[in-house]
Formats: structure tokens, sequence, C-alpha cells
């Protein structure tokens, strides 16, 4: 009972220290008044917005909204590691803009208020007997955070999250309510399905779903250069298929899922935090040593056999997360994708011995929003971390002209250098959305510093 009892004050203790924007003393002051600071779930962004409001209605968001004199910015959960919230006026939550508010049985639809997190999607769907098509790897986002940034899953013929949204609704910056869909507005939904929150606060959606089903996930290690050479079929023949390739090792760790009638086993607990942890000790201890580091991973990964498990959609596809990190991601034709992944390994052995996080391959079907890294092009996505507190850049920096040579698109929500310039060279309908934003916000409310720079704006 002690031993519980301690380890619930150090998980306490660990939460806050993370979080300090919940401690009392990470308040600013300004005069009389106390402020609450805002931080990413990385600590990489922070912000003392001037007002902090989680509005209780759509009144009361709209009246905060309409009174705003300076950048109105929603926060999601922090997911981003782009710039994409800091504000120094007006920071809103949609937490209580959260929650199943309709559902189609007919038409396979639900309507969700946008500041409801994935994780609390799955299990009210499952019980109405639908179900997302596909999630993403993370279900902490709100999801309006998620459609704001492209968040995607993995699989070939699976699109990202906003490819499914028949509706939204958003409060512009004249406090008006706005319903697009393909039939209502629909230039503005083609925008505001990925809008990088510029267009306005999203305050429900609705989604396209499908029946509810089972998965059966199989994960086994391979050689990276025999799963590099067969990711196209492995992509091809399964609803989903991505890969970790451990650095300084010859192996990488495959995961596919796919449709089952099989009974369900449950799902074990994850290790992956634990094994990302002692690949950073290895790091520490043997960075100087890079050929025994090898050595070692390779012999461990090797001994590791094939997993496979059965559940419920929602409780497949997410991974918890706990091992804090910065994050790039860029999405490239499908067909480069293993090219890139060799260059980056090469990268990483030649100039950054001090990289352990494993690297990150997925694929997505292409859609048509004008802001859609899968823009009219099947994709795969290639992501590398770096330990939060260590030093990203340098790493991004030999990284990010990889993916430059082969037309890669950023991740809205994950680090990068692109501005206007390359962005529109990069999206056909750049222009077209730009003009949808200018004509819905023409005083630039929803615009914070780095959207500014982003969109070429002054």
């Amino acid at each position: 009972m002690l031993r519980r009892d301690l380890l619930k004050s150090l998980a306490v203790g660990s939460f806050f220290a993370a979080h300090p924007q919940f401690l009392g003393s990470a308040f600013a002051e300004e005069g009389q008044r106390r402020v609450i600071p805002w931080q990413n779930w990385s600590g990489k962004e922070s912000c003392v917005p001037r007002v902090k409001s989680a509005p209780r209605d759509l009144d009361e968001l709209v009246s905060l909204i309409r009174a705003a004199q300076g950048p109105v910015r929603a926060a999601g959960s922090g997911h981003s590691f782009t710039p994409l919230v800091p504000t120094d006026d007006t920071l809103i939550s949609l937490r209580r803009f959260s929650g199943l508010k309709s559902l189609d049985g007919e038409k396979m639809r639900a309507t969700f208020g946008a500041g409801t997190r994935l994780g609390n999607v799955g299990e009210p769907l499952a019980q109405a007997g639908q179900a997302l098509h596909n999630m993403p790897d993370i279900n902490k986002q709100t999801l309006a955070g998620a459609f704001a940034t492209g968040t995607h899953g993995t699989g070939k013929s699976l699109g990202a999250l906003h490819s499914h949204l028949t509706e939204l609704q958003m409060v512009t910056a004249s406090g008006d309510l706005l319903t697009c869909s393909r039939d209502q507005n629909p230039e503005i939904f083609d925008a505001a399905r990925v809008s990088l929150g510029s267009l306005g606060v999203l305050t429900e959606v609705t989604l396209q779903n499908r029946a509810t089903y089972k998965l059966k996930r199989h994960s086994w290690v391979e050689p990276l250069e025999d799963l590099l050479s067969r990711a196209g079929q492995l992509g091809e023949e399964n609803l989903t298929f991505e890969f970790f390739f451990i650095p300084f090792s010859d192996m990488a760790i495959a995961t596919t899922t796919n449709e089952t009638d099989e009974p369900i086993t449950g799902r074990p607990p994850d290790d992956d935090n634990e094994g990302v942890l002692e690949l950073k000790d290895l790091r520490d201890k043997l960075g100087w040593f890079s050929a025994l580091r090898s050595w070692l991973i390779n012999q461990a990964v090797k001994g590791q056999g094939e997993e496979e498990f059965v559940d419920e959609w929602w409780k497949i596809f997410p991974y918890e997360r706990e091992v804090r990190f910065n994050e790039m991601e860029y999405h490239l034709p499908a067909e480069v994708g293993p090219d890139v992944v060799r260059a980056i390994r090469d990268v990483i052995e030649k100039k950054h011995h001090e990289v352990f996080f494993p690297v990150e391959f997925r694929y997505t079907r292409a859609d048509d929003a004008w802001l859609s890294p899968f823009y009219n092009r099947a994709s795969c996505s290639v992501a590398v971390h770096r330990y939060f507190e260590e030093d990203f850049k340098p790493f991004f920096a030999d990284v990010e002209p990889i993916h430059w040579a082969h037309e890669g698109r950023p991740h809205w929500g994950k680090i990068h250098t692109l501005g206007a310039a390359a962005l529109s060279e990069l999206y056909p309908r750049w222009q077209d959305f730009l003009d949808v934003r200018a004509e819905l916000d023409p005083g630039g409310k929803f615009l914070n510093t780095h959207l500014k720079d982003l969109f070429g704006l002054p």
C-alpha cells in the first residue's frame, strides 16, 4: 500500500512537472491580473494569452470572438509541434464543445462537438454500431485540431480523418455561424477541411462512418532492406501497413492490421515507451561506439518473435505515446518512400549518432481538400523524432532537404521550415485557399505570427 501511494505521488508530480500551466506557481503576473500560460505537449511552444477562455455555449463563443482585439486561436490538446496556437491575445478551449451530438443510422453518420478528443469517439460510435474508417496512432487530439492539421493514420486505401467529413459548422471572424458541406458552401468546405484554424473556430463536425468491425494486428521484425523492397506490396495486401526503422540497426518493426471475424483476444499492454527509453539508455552509454551499439540492437531485436491479437477497431489503432519528443513528418509520393528512408538512414549513421528514436513510415490515400498534404496524391509519410529535452534543429535541418528533393509536403502540425513561396508550388489550390481566407477573415483575426509568415502576409 505504501508503494502504491508513493507511485501515485510520483505520477502526480511527473504530471505537473510536464504541465506547469496547471500549477498556481505558473501563473504570470500582469498588474493585478493573473494569466495562465499555455504550452504544447513537448514543451516546445508556449504563450501567455491576454484572455484564456473555455466558452460554455455558442453564444459565449460568438461574443468572445466578436470582442477579441488581437489574434484568436483555438487550442486543442497541444499535440502540434509548430506554432499554430500561440497568441498574446485570445486563446480558446473547445472542451465544452464535445461529445456525441447526433446519429444517423441509415446514412452511417455521426455528429460530434469539435472539441471531442479522438479517444472519446470510438466507444460511443461502437455502441451505436458505427466506426471510423481509420484513426491516427495517437488519440489525444481533438477532432478540430486533427482536421485543421491534416492528421492521418495509415493505409493505402484509407484517407486521412478530414476525408470523411461530410459537414462542419464554424464561427467566422464576424461572429456568424457557417455550415459547410459539399452541397452548402462547397468551396469553403474544401478549404475548411484542412485550414490550420485560419478560417474560423469549428463547433460541430459530421463524419461519414461505416459499420463497426474488429481488427487483427500482426507485428514482426524484418531486415530493413527486405521490408523496403516489399513495402508497396505489403501496403496493397493489407488494410494498414507501417514500420519503424531502428537507427543503428539493420532491422525494422513492421505492423499490419486487417479486418477479422475471429474472437477478441484483447490487446496486451504497449511496451513501446519502455523500448524507446532502452534505446536512449544504449545511446547514452554507447553512442561513441556505434559498431557495438548496432550489434547489441540487432541481437536484441532479432530475438523478438511475432505478435498477433484481435480487438475492436478503436482499441487497435492508437498507441500510448508517453515519452515526449519533437517531430518532423513529410508526406511524399508513395513510390519514393523507400529511397527517402534509405537517405535518412545514411544521414543518421554518418552525422547524427545522437539519434535513437525509430523512423516511422506510413501510407495514406489521396483526397481533395485544398490544403491536405494528400491533395490529389497517394502518399507515404516519413517521420523523424528527437527527445523533447534535446536540440532537434541540427538533425531536422539535415533531413528536411531530403524531403524537398522528392516534392514532400510537410505535416501542418509538425516541424518544418517551408514558407509561402515553396508551399504555393506544392499546393495547386494555394491561392484559392488564400482567397477564401481573405473573404472570411479580411482583418486577419485568426492569424498569429506563424500563420502570417506561412501565408506570406504582412
